[in-house]
């Protein structure tokens, strides 16, 4: 099982383009399993967790409640005052049945320095709604600012410091901060088609944090995971616990994401900020689960891979790809490559990926097709149709790309460009 899930990991490093991504599984007892591919860090390396975040916040509504300091269907208003959205009720808002938008207004939330909760309440007065109260599930970011206000002020101390004091010094949790901790895990994003990385922004998000703020590591989450599971009722009541794993829409409880894998149900929460990804999921009747984190703003589907990893990967035996490496430095032939080309009608999506010039055919799924390399200055094909022909570029007078030719096939930016002679070509 452990080389299986090892390949699960290796895949996801190499097919999502991954500069780390590190995994665990769990059950009531602890952690099970453990592993990593690319640059990966151990247990207690530091990723941004995003809206697991939102867990924490719900953990901390549902104690105020059995502390009898608020009720789950009191509209906001009556802790918030005259605020947009004041009349949505906590239940919805925990549940993302409220109708509210989904984002604040402004600049991008997720990206940008955040301003205190007055100035968010300022910018949101209600005119974003998008259907009624408990109409149907929209997911909203909003709400959760919403919620960590109420919080704090029905249990007296700001949101970071009740998680802190709450729920991660009793845990402890000592590697899980609001802030990254020296040594925590940079945020890239990829260029799709050069595969060169960029760092992503690192924000505090103010007001919005209760939605999305926290660091968080392997070790840590596993914790967190089996309070999710209800393996810690020092911390929520196993009735409570039980009250946010029902459903309110069919795959949302009371700020919990509600799914199946193939031994039964699960409950947890994906997360995403610029620069990562996350997933915590665990079955709450056998205590075993899993977590994800990755330092990539696109690339893997967290939970998928999570639920994979529970499961263990049935083509442990197969060949595994080559580790994926990040471009340094684009080479000068390969220049104005990159990008969407099309045989005929046929779209290809031509990266330059470890080293290789590849077609990949968008409309069966961006499957390999074809790979050149770089010899003595020349791309020729290593892979697919074209093994072993040169791809050459055809530039206009200006020097700028028309067309690029290999054998008698032609690919244009745009379908059968009528300003290049387009000879034919074999189908493949």
């Amino acid at each position: 099982m452990s080389d299986q899930r090892q390949r699960l990991l290796d895949v996801a490093q190499a097919e999502g383009r991954l500069t780390s991504v590190v995994g665990a599984v769990f059950d009531r007892y602890g952690a099970v399993w453990a592993g990593g591919a690319g640059d990966a860090p151990g247990l207690d390396g530091q990723y941004r967790i995003g809206s697991i975040t939102k867990t924490m916040t719900a953990v901390l509504v549902m104690q105020a409640r059995d502390a009898g300091l608020l009720d789950l269907d009191d509209p906001l208003s009556a802790h918030l005052g005259d605020v947009g959205y004041g009349e949505a009720t906590i239940r919805e808002a925990l549940a993302h049945s409220s109708g509210m938008q989904s984002e604040p207004r402004g600049a991008w939330w997720e990206r940008t320095r955040g301003g205190d909760f007055a100035a968010l309440v300022a910018a949101n007065d209600g005119a974003g709604r998008v259907a009624g109260p408990g109409e149907w599930f929209h997911y909203s970011n909003l709400g959760y600012a919403l919620l960590g206000e109420v919080v704090a002020r029905r249990l007296g101390a700001p949101w970071r410091v009740l998680v802190a004091e709450r729920l991660l010094r009793p845990l402890g949790m000592r590697t899980t901060s609001y802030l990254p901790r020296p040594g925590a895990q940079a945020g890239w994003s990829v260029d799709h088609f050069t595969g060169i990385r960029v760092h992503e922004p690192l924000t505090d998000t103010g007001a919005m944090a209760p939605a999305g703020q926290l660091w968080s590591t392997l070790a840590d989450l596993v914790t967190w995971g089996q309070v999710l599971g209800g393996s810690r009722p020092d911390v929520l009541a196993a009735a409570t616990l039980a009250e946010m794993h029902r459903p309110v829409t069919p795959d949302y409880g009371l700020g919990l994401m509600l799914g199946l894998h193939p031994g039964g149900r699960l409950v947890g929460h994906n997360g995403s900020m610029p620069g990562f990804l996350a997933a915590l999921h665990v079955d709450p009747d056998s205590g075993i689960g899993s977590v994800v984190l990755t330092n990539a703003t696109t690339g893997i589907d967290p939970r998928e891979l999570a639920v994979s990893l529970i499961e263990g990967d049935p083509d442990a035996d197969d060949e595994r790809p080559a580790p994926w490496r990040p471009t340094v430095v684009l080479p000068g032939p390969v220049h104005g490559l990159p990008g969407v080309w099309f045989w005929g009608n046929t779209a290809y999506d031509v990266r330059w990926h470890n080293d290789g010039l590849e077609l990949r055919a968008m409309a069966r799924g961006g499957v390999v097709t074809d790979r050149f390399e770089l010899v003595d200055g020349a791309l020729v094909g290593v892979l697919g149709y074209h093994r072993g022909e040169r791809l050459d570029v055809a530039r206009r007078p200006d020097g700028s790309i028309r067309n690029l030719e290999c054998a008698t096939f032609v690919y244009t930016r745009t379908p059968y460009d009528p300003d290049v002679d387009i000879p034919g070509g074999h189908p493949r």
